[in-house]
Protein backbone atom coordinates (compact mmCIF):
# COMPACT_ATOMS: atom_id res chain seq x y z
CA UNK A 1 0.00 0.00 0.00
CA UNK A 2 1.54 3.54 -0.77
CA UNK A 3 2.30 5.26 2.04
CA UNK A 4 2.09 9.23 3.35
CA UNK A 5 4.69 9.84 6.17
CA UNK A 6 3.79 12.43 8.05
CA UNK A 7 6.99 14.14 9.98
CA UNK A 8 5.19 14.79 13.51
CA UNK A 9 8.18 16.82 14.61
CA UNK A 10 9.02 19.16 12.32
CA UNK A 11 5.59 20.16 12.03
CA UNK A 12 5.88 20.80 15.69
CA UNK A 13 8.50 22.52 15.77
CA UNK A 14 6.79 24.43 12.79
CA UNK A 15 3.90 25.88 15.60
CA UNK A 16 6.70 26.43 18.21
CA UNK A 17 8.22 28.66 15.85
CA UNK A 18 5.21 30.23 14.83
CA UNK A 19 3.75 31.11 18.07
CA UNK A 20 7.21 32.61 19.11
CA UNK A 21 7.14 34.74 16.14
CA UNK A 22 3.54 36.03 16.05
CA UNK A 23 4.36 36.70 20.13
CA UNK A 24 7.34 38.65 19.19
CA UNK A 25 4.59 41.02 17.07
CA UNK A 26 1.44 40.72 19.75
CA UNK A 27 -0.37 38.59 17.15
CA UNK A 28 -2.91 36.35 18.23
CA UNK A 29 -3.42 33.49 16.21
CA UNK A 30 -5.29 30.72 15.09
CA UNK A 31 -4.50 27.28 14.20
CA UNK A 32 -6.02 25.80 10.88
CA UNK A 33 -6.57 22.35 10.59
CA UNK A 34 -9.00 21.75 7.10
CA UNK A 35 -6.00 19.96 5.62
CA UNK A 36 -6.31 17.16 7.99
CA UNK A 37 -9.73 16.83 8.11
CA UNK A 38 -10.26 16.06 11.40
CA UNK A 39 -7.72 13.03 11.41
CA UNK A 40 -7.99 12.08 14.80
CA UNK A 41 -4.57 10.01 14.41
CA UNK A 42 -2.99 12.97 13.65
CA UNK A 43 -4.74 15.43 16.48
CA UNK A 44 -3.35 13.07 19.37
CA UNK A 45 -0.02 13.30 17.32
CA UNK A 46 0.33 16.92 17.02
CA UNK A 47 -1.68 18.62 19.22
CA UNK A 48 -0.26 17.95 22.26
CA UNK A 49 -0.89 20.11 25.56
CA UNK A 50 2.51 21.94 25.34
CA UNK A 51 2.25 22.30 21.22
CA UNK A 52 -1.77 24.58 21.91
CA UNK A 53 -0.60 26.05 24.49
CA UNK A 54 0.22 29.59 23.09
CA UNK A 55 -2.19 28.92 20.41
CA UNK A 56 -5.41 30.99 20.36
CA UNK A 57 -7.78 28.50 18.97
CA UNK A 58 -7.90 25.21 16.28
CA UNK A 59 -9.88 25.60 13.65
CA UNK A 60 -11.70 23.98 10.82
CA UNK A 61 -14.17 24.08 7.82
CA UNK A 62 -15.88 21.22 8.53
CA UNK A 63 -18.33 20.70 11.58
CA UNK A 64 -16.96 16.93 11.71
CA UNK A 65 -13.49 17.82 12.43
CA UNK A 66 -14.64 20.15 15.03
CA UNK A 67 -16.10 17.21 16.56
CA UNK A 68 -12.78 15.26 16.58
CA UNK A 69 -11.05 18.24 17.92
CA UNK A 70 -13.63 18.57 21.14
CA UNK A 71 -13.16 14.70 21.08
CA UNK A 72 -9.74 14.78 21.52
CA UNK A 73 -9.62 17.72 23.63
CA UNK A 74 -12.70 18.64 25.04
CA UNK A 75 -11.22 22.22 26.35
CA UNK A 76 -9.77 23.03 23.38
CA UNK A 77 -11.10 26.21 22.49
CA UNK A 78 -12.57 25.87 18.84
CA UNK A 79 -13.13 28.23 15.44
CA UNK A 80 -15.13 27.43 12.60
CA UNK A 81 -13.46 29.49 9.91
CA UNK A 82 -16.40 29.69 6.64
CA UNK A 83 -20.29 31.02 7.33
CA UNK A 84 -21.94 28.37 8.77
CA UNK A 85 -24.88 26.38 6.91
CA UNK A 86 -28.32 28.06 9.18
CA UNK A 87 -29.49 24.46 8.86
CA UNK A 88 -26.38 23.64 11.39
CA UNK A 89 -26.82 26.32 13.91
CA UNK A 90 -26.86 23.99 16.90
CA UNK A 91 -24.31 22.06 15.71
CA UNK A 92 -22.40 25.11 15.90
CA UNK A 93 -22.54 26.42 19.00
CA UNK A 94 -21.91 23.15 20.24
CA UNK A 95 -18.66 22.36 18.67
CA UNK A 96 -17.28 25.85 17.68
CA UNK A 97 -16.22 28.30 20.67
CA UNK A 98 -15.67 31.07 17.69
CA UNK A 99 -17.44 31.34 13.88
CA UNK A 100 -17.00 33.30 10.95
CA UNK A 101 -20.04 34.87 10.08
CA UNK A 102 -21.25 36.68 7.07
CA UNK A 103 -25.06 36.57 6.75
CA UNK A 104 -27.45 38.15 9.41
CA UNK A 105 -30.00 35.73 8.81
CA UNK A 106 -27.08 32.71 10.24
CA UNK A 107 -26.39 34.43 13.32
CA UNK A 108 -30.06 35.27 13.96
CA UNK A 109 -30.22 31.15 13.94
CA UNK A 110 -26.80 31.07 15.93
CA UNK A 111 -28.46 33.63 18.67
CA UNK A 112 -31.21 30.91 18.89
CA UNK A 113 -29.33 27.99 18.95
CA UNK A 114 -27.29 29.49 22.02
CA UNK A 115 -29.99 30.63 23.95
CA UNK A 116 -31.45 26.95 24.44
CA UNK A 117 -28.58 25.96 25.67
CA UNK A 118 -27.82 29.00 27.66
CA UNK A 119 -24.39 30.24 26.51
CA UNK A 120 -22.81 33.22 24.66
CA UNK A 121 -21.65 32.58 20.98
CA UNK A 122 -18.34 34.27 19.74
CA UNK A 123 -18.43 35.43 16.23
CA UNK A 124 -16.15 37.51 13.88
CA UNK A 125 -17.70 39.00 11.37
CA UNK A 126 -16.14 38.93 7.81
CA UNK A 127 -15.88 42.04 5.81
CA UNK A 128 -15.73 41.71 1.24
CA UNK A 129 -12.39 43.59 0.66
CA UNK A 130 -12.69 42.31 -3.32
CA UNK A 131 -12.10 38.95 -3.53
CA UNK A 132 -15.63 38.26 -3.84
CA UNK A 133 -15.91 35.26 -1.36
CA UNK A 134 -17.27 35.83 1.62
CA UNK A 135 -17.74 38.44 3.59
CA UNK A 136 -20.53 41.54 4.16
CA UNK A 137 -20.79 44.57 1.56
CA UNK A 138 -18.92 47.41 3.06
CA UNK A 139 -21.45 49.44 2.40
CA UNK A 140 -23.79 47.63 4.43
CA UNK A 141 -21.01 47.06 7.00
CA UNK A 142 -22.34 49.62 10.01
CA UNK A 143 -25.90 48.54 9.93
CA UNK A 144 -24.98 44.93 9.87
CA UNK A 145 -22.74 45.58 13.38
CA UNK A 146 -25.66 47.59 14.32
CA UNK A 147 -28.09 44.66 14.46
CA UNK A 148 -25.83 41.70 15.26
CA UNK A 149 -25.49 43.78 18.79
CA UNK A 150 -28.98 43.81 19.80
CA UNK A 151 -28.46 40.07 20.07
CA UNK A 152 -28.81 38.60 23.59
CA UNK A 153 -26.51 35.54 23.12
CA UNK A 154 -24.34 36.76 20.51
CA UNK A 155 -20.85 38.40 21.39
CA UNK A 156 -18.45 40.05 18.29
CA UNK A 157 -15.38 39.62 19.02
CA UNK A 158 -13.94 40.73 15.22
CA UNK A 159 -13.59 41.93 12.05
CA UNK A 160 -12.53 39.53 9.33
CA UNK A 161 -11.31 39.11 5.87
CA UNK A 162 -10.30 36.80 3.51
CA UNK A 163 -7.68 37.44 0.12
CA UNK A 164 -5.50 35.61 -1.66
CA UNK A 165 -8.32 32.13 -1.67
CA UNK A 166 -10.44 32.46 -4.62
CA UNK A 167 -9.05 34.60 -7.30
CA UNK A 168 -5.87 35.14 -5.38
CA UNK A 169 -6.46 39.16 -4.56
CA UNK A 170 -2.98 40.49 -2.50
CA UNK A 171 -3.22 40.97 1.09
CA UNK A 172 -1.82 44.34 0.11
CA UNK A 173 -1.16 46.57 3.09
CA UNK A 174 -3.78 49.28 1.66
CA UNK A 175 -6.51 46.47 1.91
CA UNK A 176 -5.74 45.67 5.11
CA UNK A 177 -5.85 48.99 6.47
CA UNK A 178 -9.24 49.16 5.12
CA UNK A 179 -10.12 46.42 7.79
CA UNK A 180 -8.34 47.93 10.38
CA UNK A 181 -10.08 51.59 9.96
CA UNK A 182 -13.66 49.47 9.13
CA UNK A 183 -12.60 47.93 13.33
CA UNK A 184 -11.82 51.81 14.24
CA UNK A 185 -15.18 53.11 12.92
CA UNK A 186 -17.40 50.50 14.81
CA UNK A 187 -15.77 50.99 18.02
CA UNK A 188 -16.07 54.63 17.74
CA UNK A 189 -20.01 55.06 16.84
CA UNK A 190 -21.33 51.60 18.66
CA UNK A 191 -18.22 52.57 21.38
CA UNK A 192 -17.79 48.40 21.32
CA UNK A 193 -14.11 47.57 21.52
CA UNK A 194 -13.36 44.50 19.31
CA UNK A 195 -10.36 42.30 20.22
CA UNK A 196 -9.92 40.63 17.02
CA UNK A 197 -8.98 42.34 13.86
CA UNK A 198 -8.48 38.94 11.59
CA UNK A 199 -6.91 40.12 8.46
CA UNK A 200 -3.92 37.44 8.18
CA UNK A 201 -3.56 33.89 6.85
CA UNK A 202 -0.15 32.32 5.76
CA UNK A 203 -0.49 34.37 2.69
CA UNK A 204 0.21 38.30 4.81
CA UNK A 205 3.29 36.32 6.63
CA UNK A 206 5.88 38.47 4.64
CA UNK A 207 3.86 41.88 5.02
CA UNK A 208 4.91 41.69 9.06
CA UNK A 209 8.78 40.32 7.67
CA UNK A 210 8.24 43.44 6.04
CA UNK A 211 7.03 45.38 8.00
CA UNK A 212 4.16 46.45 5.60
CA UNK A 213 0.41 45.25 7.80
CA UNK A 214 -1.31 47.84 9.36
CA UNK A 215 -0.63 48.02 13.65
CA UNK A 216 -4.20 47.20 14.08
CA UNK A 217 -4.08 43.69 12.36
CA UNK A 218 -3.79 41.03 15.36
CA UNK A 219 -5.29 37.98 15.08
CA UNK A 220 -3.98 35.31 12.02
CA UNK A 221 -5.69 31.95 11.00
CA UNK A 222 -2.28 30.33 9.84
CA UNK A 223 -2.34 26.36 8.36
CA UNK A 224 -0.06 25.99 5.10
CA UNK A 225 2.69 27.97 6.59
CA UNK A 226 2.88 25.32 9.81
CA UNK A 227 2.03 22.28 7.23
CA UNK A 228 4.16 23.08 4.85
CA UNK A 229 6.89 25.65 6.05
CA UNK A 230 5.59 28.35 3.00
CA UNK A 231 3.54 31.30 2.19
CA UNK A 232 1.47 30.94 -0.45
CA UNK A 233 2.10 34.67 -2.19
CA UNK A 234 5.62 33.47 -3.45
CA UNK A 235 5.70 29.69 -2.53
CA UNK A 236 8.75 30.19 -0.49
CA UNK A 237 9.71 28.75 2.64
CA UNK A 238 8.94 31.26 5.74
CA UNK A 239 12.03 32.07 7.68
CA UNK A 240 12.90 29.15 9.27
CA UNK A 241 9.92 26.79 9.06
CA UNK A 242 10.74 23.26 7.75
CA UNK A 243 9.20 22.76 4.42
CA UNK A 244 9.94 18.83 4.34
CA UNK A 245 6.97 18.05 6.72
CA UNK A 246 5.64 15.25 4.08
CA UNK A 247 6.82 12.46 2.03
CA UNK A 248 4.48 10.23 -0.03
CA UNK A 249 5.98 6.71 -1.67
CA UNK A 250 4.44 4.02 -3.48
CA UNK A 251 5.37 0.75 -4.27
CA UNK A 252 6.48 -0.49 -7.52
CA UNK A 253 4.22 -3.09 -8.48
CA UNK A 254 5.30 -4.38 -12.33
CA UNK A 255 8.77 -2.83 -13.94
CA UNK A 256 8.90 -4.10 -17.67
CA UNK A 257 10.37 -2.59 -20.86
CA UNK A 258 7.86 -1.40 -23.01
CA UNK A 259 6.55 0.57 -26.36
CA UNK A 260 6.55 3.84 -25.85
CA UNK A 261 3.77 4.43 -28.22
CA UNK A 262 0.57 2.27 -27.36
CA UNK A 263 -0.80 -0.35 -30.06
CA UNK A 264 -4.34 0.36 -31.60
CA UNK A 265 -6.98 3.13 -31.72
CA UNK A 266 -6.61 5.73 -29.88
CA UNK A 267 -9.63 7.33 -27.93
CA UNK A 268 -10.37 9.18 -24.72
CA UNK A 269 -9.62 6.56 -21.81
CA UNK A 270 -11.60 6.06 -19.04
CA UNK A 271 -10.61 8.68 -16.83
CA UNK A 272 -11.35 10.99 -20.31
CA UNK A 273 -7.61 11.60 -20.52
CA UNK A 274 -5.90 11.23 -24.20
CA UNK A 275 -2.40 11.43 -25.58
CA UNK A 276 -0.69 12.13 -28.20
CA UNK A 277 3.01 10.64 -29.47
CA UNK A 278 5.48 11.07 -32.04
CA UNK A 279 5.22 9.38 -35.24
CA UNK A 280 9.37 8.59 -34.47
CA UNK A 281 8.56 6.84 -31.32
CA UNK A 282 6.69 4.02 -33.16
CA UNK A 283 9.61 1.63 -32.43
CA UNK A 284 10.85 2.90 -29.44
CA UNK A 285 10.44 1.43 -25.90
CA UNK A 286 11.43 3.03 -22.36
CA UNK A 287 11.49 0.91 -18.93
CA UNK A 288 8.27 1.74 -17.09
CA UNK A 289 6.88 1.18 -13.66
CA UNK A 290 3.59 1.24 -12.26
CA UNK A 291 2.97 2.03 -8.77
CA UNK A 292 0.26 1.03 -6.49
CA UNK A 293 -1.90 4.56 -6.63
CA UNK A 294 -4.24 6.53 -8.59
CA UNK A 295 -6.16 9.59 -9.23
CA UNK A 296 -8.96 8.38 -6.45
CA UNK A 297 -6.41 9.00 -4.29
CA UNK A 298 -4.36 12.14 -5.53
CA UNK A 299 -3.88 13.99 -8.63
CA UNK A 300 -0.32 13.55 -10.42
CA UNK A 301 -0.11 17.25 -10.98
CA UNK A 302 0.10 17.59 -7.27
CA UNK A 303 3.25 15.71 -6.24
CA UNK A 304 6.64 15.66 -6.96
CA UNK A 305 9.09 13.48 -7.73
CA UNK A 306 11.80 13.30 -5.61
CA UNK A 307 14.27 11.59 -8.02
CA UNK A 308 14.18 13.91 -10.25
CA UNK A 309 15.47 11.85 -13.40
CA UNK A 310 11.60 9.96 -13.54
CA UNK A 311 8.85 11.00 -15.99
CA UNK A 312 5.04 10.71 -15.84
CA UNK A 313 3.34 8.70 -18.10
CA UNK A 314 0.15 8.06 -17.35
CA UNK A 315 -2.83 7.62 -14.60
CA UNK A 316 -5.50 5.40 -13.75
CA UNK A 317 -8.19 5.52 -11.14
CA UNK A 318 -5.64 2.78 -8.80
CA UNK A 319 -2.30 3.02 -10.79
CA UNK A 320 0.28 5.34 -11.89
CA UNK A 321 3.02 4.19 -14.95
CA UNK A 322 6.57 6.10 -14.72
CA UNK A 323 8.81 6.40 -16.77
CA UNK A 324 12.43 5.42 -15.65
CA UNK A 325 14.64 5.39 -19.06
CA UNK A 326 17.66 3.02 -18.42
CA UNK A 327 17.01 1.98 -14.77
CA UNK A 328 21.31 2.03 -14.23
CA UNK A 329 23.00 4.12 -11.90
CA UNK A 330 25.93 5.92 -12.68
CA UNK A 331 27.98 2.78 -11.74
CA UNK A 332 25.71 1.00 -14.25
CA UNK A 333 23.66 -1.04 -11.48
CA UNK A 334 20.41 -1.74 -11.59
CA UNK A 335 18.53 1.14 -9.99
CA UNK A 336 14.73 0.08 -9.27
CA UNK A 337 13.39 -3.40 -8.86
CA UNK A 338 9.73 -4.72 -7.92
CA UNK A 339 8.60 -3.83 -4.55
CA UNK A 340 10.67 -0.91 -4.29
CA UNK A 341 9.51 2.58 -3.23
CA UNK A 342 9.20 5.55 -5.52
CA UNK A 343 9.20 8.89 -3.08
CA UNK A 344 7.23 12.23 -4.25
CA UNK A 345 6.86 15.57 -2.69
CA UNK A 346 3.29 16.39 -2.08
CA UNK A 347 2.09 19.46 -2.33
CA UNK A 348 -1.38 21.15 -0.07
CA UNK A 349 -4.43 19.35 -1.75
CA UNK A 350 -2.20 16.53 -2.42
CA UNK A 351 -1.50 15.90 1.47
CA UNK A 352 -5.67 16.79 2.07
CA UNK A 353 -6.67 14.36 -0.64
CA UNK A 354 -3.97 11.13 0.47
CA UNK A 355 -5.31 11.92 4.28
CA UNK A 356 -8.88 11.20 2.97
CA UNK A 357 -7.94 8.03 0.87
CA UNK A 358 -8.96 4.51 2.53
CA UNK A 359 -6.49 3.60 0.46
CA UNK A 360 -3.15 5.08 1.57
CA UNK A 361 -1.64 3.82 5.00
CA UNK A 362 -0.70 7.06 6.85
CA UNK A 363 2.52 6.94 9.00
CA UNK A 364 4.05 9.44 11.43
CA UNK A 365 7.60 9.76 12.84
Amino acid sequence: MAELRIHTKKIQNNIKYLSAYFDSHNITWSLITKVFSGDKEFLKHILTDEIIQKIDSVGDSRLTSLKNLKAVNPEMKTIYIKPPAKIYADDIVKYADISLNSSYTTIVALNEAAKKVDIIHQIIIMVELGELREGVKRTELMNFYESVFQLSNIEVIGIGSNLGCMYGVEPSYDKLLQLSLYEELISVKFNKDLEFVSGGTSITLPLIENNTIPKDINHFRVGEAIFFGTSPLENKQFKELSIDTFEFCANIIELEEKKIVPDGIISNANIGQSADFNDEDVNETSIKAILDFGLLDVDQNDIEFIDEKLDYVGITSDMLVVDIGTNTTKDGKKKYSIGDKIHFKPNYMAVARLLNSKFIDKKFD
